[in-house]
Parts: structure tokens; C-alpha cells; sequence
């Protein structure tokens, strides 16, 4: 049973934004917001690699650090990832999943970013 559905990916410039968005499932109001969820990404050849979390706090890696914001809406159960200022190393399939004990992965996003 699919628990994650990423949005929102595509082709940007360098310097473009782009919003991810990550719908869940199976997950009633108080599990939702006791989880820890994280945005994960993998170029080609690479390994997957965590980008962003979001529970009692949010945290990025050094990479995307001032440049992404991870968020969530309770309500739609729901999280985000809001890409700006864009990189063309930031080019991956990104992902979303419970941040620790992942259930299976979705199909993910793919992400371009491209003169």
C-alpha cells in the first residue's frame, strides 16, 4: 500500500524555484504529528541522500541550507519542500518517507534544474 505520493518536480533554471509537495496516507491526526519525515533525494550513480526533516524541529543538510524549506500542513497530512534558488547539482529523483524506519519508496519526483 502506497503511504507516500511525491508531487511538484520538473524542470527549473538555475536560480528558479520549485515547490515538492508529498502526500501520506494510513496515518490518523496524532501519528501524523508525532512522526519525523524527511525529504530524500538520489542523482543518478549516487547514493539516496537525506535533504531535509521535519518533526519537533527541521534540519538540512549543509547543501541546501538557506536555500530549501521543509514544512507540513497536519490538516491534509501533507509536507513540502520548498526549493529556491535552484542548483544544478539539486538535480535528483526526490523522495519523501518517515525519516527512520521507512516504509516502502514511492516512485519520487523528478527534479531538473538546467540552463
Amino acid at each position: 500500500q502506497v503511504q507516500f505520493v511525491e508531487s511538484g518536480g520538473g524542470l527549473a533554471q538555475p536560480g528558479g524555484s520549485l515547490r515538492l509537495s508529498c502526500k501520506t496516507s494510513r496515518f490518523i491526526t496524532s501519528v501524523f504529528n508525532s512522526l519525523e519525515f524527511g525529504w530524500f533525494r538520489q542523482a543518478p550513480g549516487e547514493q539516496r541522500e537525506l535533504v531535509a526533516s521535519i518533526g519537533r524541529s527541521t534540519n538540512y543538510a549543509d547543501s541546501v541550507k538557506g536555500r530549501f524549506t521543509i514544512s507540513k500542513d497536519s490538516s491534509r497530512k501533507t509536507f513540502y519542500l520548498q526549493m529556491n534558488n535552484l542548483k544544478p547539482e539539486d538535480t535528483a529523483v526526490y523522495y519523501c518517507n518517515k525519516l527512520r524506519a521507512h516504509d516502502s519508496w514511492g516512485q519520487g519526483t523528478q527534479v531538473t534544474v538546467s540552463p
